[in-house]
C-alpha cells in the first residue's frame, strides 16, 4: 500500500479512538437522559430545544464552513505560507464571530415571541429553554471551526478530544437530578446552564491549541480590513451553506412532522439516531476528516490518481465496516435498547415507539457512512456545487417519502425515508464520480461485490446468532439487564466470526487492518 495510505490509516485510527471515546460518553449521556426525561413529553422539550444550536454547528462548525475551511487553508498553507494564513483567519473569526452573535439574539429573540401562541406543552417548554441554550452556538461552531483549522495542518487526535468535556458536564448533571429541588424543570435549567460553560471552556481549550500549533489569528485592525479571503471562503461556503441549510431544513421537518405524530416519536428517533451515529461518527466522521486533509493536498498537487486510489480504500473500509454492524443492530435492536434505555421513566410504550424507528433507521448505517466518505472527494477539489445540487434533490425526496410513509410506519416511515435519501444520495455522487473521471478507475462493482459479501456474512452470522439467542445465559442481578450477558456474547461471537468468514472469503480489508495495528 501506498505510503500515504499508510499514515492516513494510521491518523484516522487515532481520531476514531478520541472519537470513539467521545460518542461512548455521549451515549451514557443518552442512556441517563433516557432515564431521567424519559421517552415523553419532557424529553421531546429538551431534544426539541437543543436542536437549534445543533443546527447551527452543523452548518457554520462542523459543515459547510468547516469544509470549505479545509482546502482554503491547505491550498493558503502551500502557496502563501504560515504568516499570511493566520492573516486570513483573523479576518475569517471576526466576520464568524459577528455573525454568530447576531443568529444567537435573533433565535433567542424568536423564542421569546412564539411562545404564547403555542398550544402543545411540551413546544412551549422547548421555546423557553432555547434562550438559555444559544449561547452555546457561539462557543461550540468556533470550536467546529477551529477543529478544521487544526486538521488541515493534520493534527487531528487532540481536537477530537474536545467533545468529551460537554458529555462529562452533562452525565454529572444527571447523575446529581434525582437530589434536585424544584423537579424536572430545574434539571433542563441547570442542563442548559451546564451546557453553554462547557462550550465556553471547550473553546478556550480549542484556542490554547491554535496557539500550541502556531496558527493562532493574528489580530488587528489592518488585518481586518482585507476582506478578500472573506469573499473567497464566501464563494466556497455559500454552496454547501444552501445545502446544509437545506438538510437542516429536512432535519426540522422530520422533527416537525414526528411532533405531530405523537410525544413518543421525537424521542424515539432522537435515541435510535444516537446508537445508529455512533458507528458512523467513530468510523466515517474520524476517516472522513482525514481523507478531506489528504485528498485536499492531492488536488493541491494535481495527483488525482492518488485522491481516488484514497477514496476507494475509505469506501471500502467504512463498507466492511458499517454493513455488519447494521445488520446487527437491526436483528438485535430491541436487547440493544433494554440495555440501553430501560430503566427510569424510560417505559415498555417508549420501547416499543423506539423499536420501529430502529428498524428503519438502523438498515442505514453503512450508507449514512458512505457519504460520509464520498463528499470529501468532491470538497477537495473546492466541487462545493454537485454535492449542493444532489443534496437538494435527495431532500425533497427526504420530505416527500415523510409525507408519504408517516401514517402507515409513524416514526418508522421517517427513518426509512432517511435511509432512502441517502441511497439516492450515494448513486448520485458515484454516478458522477464515475463518468467525469472514468480514467481513475473507482471500480464500483468490486466495491459492490465487497458490500455484498460483508452483508452475506453478517447475515449467516446473525441468523444462527438469534436462533442459538434464546439458549444463552443469563445474569440475574439487580440494576442488570438480562439481556447483557447473552447480547455480550452474541457481539463477541459476531465480531470474530465476520472477521474468519470475510478473510476466508478473500476480503483485502482484515489484513489492511492488521497491518496497520501492528505499525501502530
Amino acid at each position: 500500500m501506498h505510503e500515504n495510505r499508510r499514515k492516513l490509516l494510521k491518523s484516522s485510527s487515532g481520531v476514531a479512538l478520541a472519537t470513539m471515546v467521545s460518542r461512548v460518553l455521549g451515549l451514557l449521556r443518552v442512556v441517563l437522559e433516557a432515564k431521567v426525561l424519559g421517552g415523553g413529553a419532557t424529553a421531546t422539550a429538551w431534544q426539541l430545544a437543543f436542536m437549534a444550536p445543533n443546527m447551527l454547528r452543523r452548518l457554520l462548525g462542523e459543515g459547510a464552513l468547516g469544509t470549505a475551511l479545509v482546502p482554503l487553508l491547505s491550498h493558503s498553507l502551500t502557496e502563501k505560507g504560515p504568516s499570511e494564513t493566520r492573516r486570513q483567519l483573523s479576518v475569517i473569526f471576526g466576520f464568524l464571530g459577528g455573525m454568530l452573535a447576531l443568529l444567537s439574539v435573533i433565535f433567542a429573540g424568536a423564542a421569546v415571541i412564539l411562545e404564547p401562541f403555542v398550544q402543545r406543552d411540551y413546544g412551549r417548554q422547548a421555546l423557553l429553554l432555547l434562550p438559555l441554550l444559544m449561547p452555546y452556538a457561539f462557543f461550540i461552531c468556533f470550536v467546529g471551526v477551529i477543529t478544521s483549522v487544526l486538521n488541515s495542518i493534520k493534527v487531528f487526535f487532540l481536537p477530537a478530544l474536545g467533545s468529551l468535556l460537554l458529555n462529562i458536564a452533562i452525565i454529572g448533571v444527571l447523575l446529581m437530578a434525582p437530589g434536585f429541588e424544584g423537579g424536572i424543570q430545574a434539571v433542563l435549567e441547570v442542563l442548559s446552564g451546564t451546557v453553554v460553560l462547557a462550550g465556553a471552556i471547550q473553546f478556550i481549550l480549542m484556542l490554547m491549541l491554535l496557539a500550541k500549533y502556531g496558527m493562532f489569528p493574528l489580530m488587528n485592525i489592518s488585518v481586518l480590513k482585507n476582506l478578500k479571503v472573506v469573499k473567497d471562503l464566501w464563494k466556497l461556503t455559500l454552496p454547501g451553506l444552501i445545502g446544509a441549510s437545506a438538510l437542516q431544513f429536512s432535519l426540522i421537518a422530520d422533527r416537525l412532522i414526528a411532533y405531530f405524530i405523537g410525544p413518543h416519536a421525537v424521542p424515539a428517533l432522537t435515541y435510535t439516531d444516537r446508537i445508529v451515529y455512533l458507528p458512523i461518527s467513530v468510523i466515517a466522521l474520524a476517516l472522513s476528516s482525514v481523507l478531506l486533509a489528504n485528498m485536499s493536498q492531492a488536488a493541491a498537487e494535481k495527483d488525482y490518481k492518488e485522491l481516488f486510489a484514497i477514496l476507494r480504500l475509505g469506501i471500502r473500509l467504512v463498507l466492511y465496516l458499517c454493513v455488519p454492524i447494521a445488520v446487527f443492530a437491526v436483528i438485535f435492536r430491541e436487547p440493544i435498547l433494554k440495555i440501553l434505555y430501560m430503566r427510569g421513566e424510560f417505559d415498555a410504550v417508549a420501547l416499543r415507539e423506539t423499536s420501529l424507528a430502529a428498524l428503519y433507521y438502523c438498515s442505514g448505517i453503512p450508507f449514512f457512512a458512505a457519504v460520509k466518505i464520498i463528499l470529501p472527494a468532491y470538497y477537495s477539489r473546492k466541487d462545493m456545487k454537485t454535492p449542493l445540487k444532489i443534496s437538494l434533490i435527495c431532500i425533497a425526496v427526504n420530505i416527500v417519502l415523510n409525507l408519504l410513509l408517516m401514517k402507515p410506519l409513524a416514526q418508522g416511515g421517517i427513518a426509512l425515508a432517511t435511509v432512502i435519501s441517502a441511497i439516492l444520495n450515494i448513486v448520485l455522487l458515484l454516478w458522477l464520480l464515475h463518468r467525469d473521471y472514468r480514467q481513475y478507475e473507482l471500480r464500483l462493482k468490486l466495491l459492490g461485490f465487497e458490500m455484498l459479501r460483508s452483508a452475506v456474512a453478517a447475515g449467516i452470522l446473525t441468523t444462527f446468532l438469534w436462533y442459538i439467542y434464546p439458549m444463552l445465559p443469563q445474569i440475574k442481578m439487580r440494576h442488570v439487564p438480562l439481556d447483557i450477558l447473552p447480547l455480550t456474547i452474541s457481539g463477541i461471537i459476531f465480531c470474530f466470526g465476520y472477521l474468519l468468514l470475510t478473510a476466508v472469503t478473500g476480503s483485502p480489508v482484515p489484513r489492511e487492518l492488521i497491518k496497520m495495528f501492528k505499525r501502530s
